[in-house]
């Protein structure tokens, strides 16, 4: 089964967006360990809204599209991984072990991890 964890961040908090050394280093490590248990199947930051974001909505048949930053949004979604593991109690500890990567540098994070929908589901 796939899962995407997804992490949210504030982008108004200094330094969410911009991440010091020390928490790059200490997500590389983690990263790589998700890598060697052979569940990774992509992961990537994604930058802040104010860098090159676009948001479109459609309503009632009218499109709208609203360049960043998304200052009515409080939380961004800041990145992503997508897993292949047996279970979503499986999913659900990596995306804690990966909030303890936040943590450790005194960042509050919110992550989301959701299954993917795989053509078996579609019928």
């Amino acid at each position: 089964m796939r899962y995407m964890i997804m992490h949210k961040l504030d982008e108004e908090v200094p330094g969410n967006f911009d991440p010091s050394p020390e928490f790059i280093k200490t997500m590389g490590a983690f990263i790589e360990e998700v890598v060697q248990s052979g569940v990774l199947l992509a992961a990537e930051g994604l930058c802040s809204s104010k860098e090159e974001a676009a948001r479109i909505t459609v309503e009632k048949g009218k499109t709208t599209v609203t360049d960043g930053p998304f200052t009515e949004t409080k939380e961004l979604i800041a990145g992503f991984a997508l897993v292949d593991v047996r279970s979503r109690e499986e999913a659900v500890e990596w995306g804690k072990r990966f909030t303890d990567v936040f943590t450790q540098h005194g960042i509050d994070v919110e992550v989301d991890v959701r299954r993917v929908h795989e053509q078996s589901d579609l019928g």
